[in-house]
């Protein structure tokens, strides 16, 4: 049975912040504001000043007349909380996790589509002078959640929502990053012009493909990794440093593994070398380093239809590899990728719920952990116009 797993704090240097530890909203005032996710709390008080406080009337308000006024105490609370989250339709329980962390309730929001497929979003509450963030992965359907992410992105801004950021844990395109052929497009540029272009502020992703695709927004873009979230697992399965191998399951990752293992006990490095004929099409060649009698822990930024992990993993079991595991942020899961995970290769398959995953995709060796805490914790800093370089979340790629 597939397991969902909130990140624990047993890794020292990524001890996430428990969504069930509420943030409480910045206040001009002496008012703490306990927020919970379904619903809204009774004011509390500083020490020291429990008699009321000033409106911006300068009138003497007793607490206990704001305190039998929940509309009031709405009012109040829509005033000094400038953080808004609102969710599109790909990936709505991230969302929400993502609100219970920040201690707010979702943004409501209406999207439907018309009988031709056109899509219609209108904001259902004023964002006017208030930092927005939208939270729409553009994972598959790429091109449906790609406009819908756009359209909202235009409402918000038509609104005259103080900033927009959008949250795309998952960057659809992003593989398109560089012309390979003659007369091929860069999808990935193109996708940053029409997000940039439709009134975006910043963006907000995580474990882009490659880090050139920041370099294609003329916006600022916070760059965020799954990589602490699935460290603070292994660590809590108690595997041996000895025993651990890192393994790239092609070239191109040997930077990700090679951070990956240094997080690990500083553990070695191997790499399988790929040789590929097509799209979606790859062939293992080679190895390069020492498996045998060892864990391994292939690590990659996605897994899409698993032919490269699969075919790596079997290479990995004929050199004597006692165990593998494929860490991956991002789960596409594309057909064949189910068969070839749950076809015995691995010990277990660990991603995140970047990407939603339909009940079919489930299967015994997968686990799935949550991102919610590392976007919350980077969305607060971001409105808090906090940096990110403070252990432990120095890894969030905020400057």
């Amino acid at each position: 049975m597939a397991t969902l797993v909130q990140p624990s704090s047993t890794f020292p240097a990524i001890n996430l912040r428990r969504s069930s530890q509420i943030r409480s909203p910045p206040s001009s005032s002496s008012v703490r504001f306990p927020i919970k996710c379904n619903a809204a709390d009774r004011f509390k008080f500083d020490a020291g000043d429990t008699t009321g406080f000033h409106l911006l009337t300068g009138d003497n308000v007793p607490s206990s007349a704001l305190l039998s006024t929940p509309r009031l105490e709405n009012a109040i609370y829509k005033n000094t909380t400038r953080l808004r989250i609102f969710s599109g339709t790909a990936n709505p329980s991230l969302a929400q996790e993502i609100s219970c962390y920040l201690g707010l309730e979702l943004g409501k929001i209406k999207i439907k589509r018309f009988a031709d497929g056109e899509i219609y979003v209108q904001l259902q509450e004023s964002v006017r002078g208030c930092d927005v963030f939208l939270v729409q992965p553009t994972c598959p359907p790429a091109n449906e959640n790609l406009m819908e992410l756009l359209v909202m992105i235009d409402a918000c801004r038509r609104a005259s929502a103080k900033t927009i950021t959008a949250v795309i844990p998952y960057f659809g395109y992003a593989r398109a990053d560089r012309k390979t052929q003659g007369r091929e497009s860069i999808a990935a540029k193109l996708v940053a012009n029409l997000i940039t272009e439709s009134g975006a502020d910043r963006v907000l992703a995580c474990d882009l493909h490659s880090g050139q695709s920041m370099g294609y927004f003329d916006i600022p873009v916070d760059h965020v990794y799954g990589q602490p979230v699935i460290l603070d697992y292994l660590a809590s399965k108690g595997i041996s440093s000895d025993d651990l191998v890192v393994v790239s399951p092609d070239v191109g990752g040997v930077a990700r593994a090679r951070a990956f293992a240094k997080k690990l006990s500083d553990a070695p490095l191997a790499i399988v070398d790929k040789r590929r004929h097509g799209h979606n099409v790859a062939e293992v060649m080679n190895l390069i380093g020492d498996v045998k009698g060892k864990v391994a822990i292939m690590v990659d930024d996605m897994i899409d239809t698993a032919g490269t992990i699969s075919k790596g993993a079997a290479l990995l079991h004929q050199e004597g590899a006692r165990e593998v595991y494929a860490c991956t942020t991002h789960a596409v899961f594309s057909p064949p990728a189910i068969s070839r995970l749950s076809s015995g290769l691995f010990q277990e398959v660990i991603i995140t719920n970047t990407i939603p995953l339909s009940e079919k995709n489930y299967f015994p060796q997968l686990t799935v952990l949550s991102v919610a805490n590392l976007l919350g914790e980077t969305i607060w800093r971001v409105h808090d116009d906090c940096s990110g370089a403070i252990e432990p979340f120095s890894t969030l790629g905020i400057d």
